[in-house]
């Protein structure tokens, strides 16, 4: 006789907070030592642990307009530790890079059914979409070098903002239709740059989620970001919000990283997320071998922090407010003074 769900998670839950309980008092004095003792309580904390599933499809556009803050690594990566924790996720590359699609590991050479027959074309999601081979619950649409052109192609097309978002709502209607389990969560990957592929993601999205590397760069491109997506909301999709910010190329040695960190978690207190992502070689290996963090060492502090993260954004409801427009013109005011160390603070 089998056991109800309700009572393994609870057994789970038991045996979990045991062994939290019988690990050693680890010294964290040191950074390496306090890194240990997080990824020792992240592996006994998540392994094996399922996540609830949302009341209705979450889609969250993962975006920033400056490159290399980490928008495809945590696009992938959330996706693959969703669905590891048992979600059904899909993933939507809109970036003519394909790098999402890369690290997947589905098929995106020329002439491959893609998002760009989606656009341009008007393809249906369902006969583009392929199956992630190494997790089962995780589906992606691809991009290919075609959708480099798209931005010229998708100038003269009728509703030319709205026709990604018109294609996965008759996708997800097309699941139901068909008998098959509902999405949980749908994330778009974008291209740096705010051209009519990233407003479609825009238009698409209910939620935007925001990745920021902890540089003082990266807070520059902040302001204009989020003036964007006021402009997207006003004219185009009056239900975006900023739900979620993500400290991506966290060093928690440098006063930099920190002062960053500190700078948008005050300005943001609601949005941002409590999990940090390190510098990591593993992620940065992973799509070399056309798999995510999380098959390819899933051990790992990187894996173990895009988990920790995952399990962060399935806690969170689709309802979440962005910042009122105020504090975002604060934030601009705060972000075009000089960072200064705490040296220069105790001369």
């Amino acid at each position: 006789m089998s056991l109800p769900p309700a009572t393994i998670r609870s057994h789970d839950d038991d045996r979990r907070a045991a062994l939290m309980a019988s690990l050693p008092t680890i010294d964290d004095s040191t950074p390496l030592a306090a890194q240990l003792a997080m990824d020792a309580r992240r592996r006994i904390e998540l392994h094996g642990r399922q996540f609830d599933k949302p009341a209705t499809t979450r889609v969250i556009t993962i975006a920033n307009q400056k490159g290399g803050v980490g928008k495809t690594t945590t696009t992938v990566n959330l996706a693959a530790g969703l669905a590891q924790a048992g979600l059904n996720v899909l993933v939507i590359d809109n970036d003519p890079q394909g790098n999402a699609s890369t690290a997947v590991g589905v098929e995106h050479r020329a002439g491959t059914p893609s998002v760009y027959e989606v656009l341009v074309d008007g393809e249906p999601i369902s006969a583009v979409v392929q199956q992630c081979p190494d997790i089962p619950r995780l589906l992606c649409v691809p991009a290919t070098i075609d959708l480099s052109g798209a931005e010229i192609e998708l100038v003269s097309l009728v509703s030319r903002e709205t026709r990604l978002r018109r294609a996965l709502d008759d996708y997800l209607e097309w699941r139901i239709q068909n008998g098959m389990e509902p999405l949980d969560y749908v994330l778009v990957d974008c291209p740096p740059s705010l051209g009519l592929l990233t407003v479609n993601a825009f238009v698409v999205g209910r939620e935007v989620l925001i990745p920021i590397q902890c540089e003082y760069y990266a807070l520059e491109g902040l302001t204009q970001l989020l003036r964007t997506i006021e402009m997207i909301k006003a004219h185009l999709n009056p239900s975006l919000h900023v739900s979620t910010i993500l400290l991506t190329m966290y060093d928690g040695r440098t006063n930099l990283a920190q002062q960053v960190a500190h700078e948008v978690r005050t300005h943001f207190p609601d949005q941002t997320l409590r999990t940090t992502v390190p510098r990591s070689v593993r992620i940065s290996e992973a799509p070399s071998h056309g798999q995510t963090v999380m098959t390819y060492d899933p051990g790992s502090t990187g894996a173990l922090a895009y988990l920790e993260a995952a399990r962060e954004v399935s806690e969170r409801g689709a309802t979440r407010q962005s910042a009122a427009p105020e504090r975002h013109d604060h934030f601009a005011a705060r972000v075009d003074a000089p960072v200064r160390t705490h040296e220069e603070d105790a001369r």
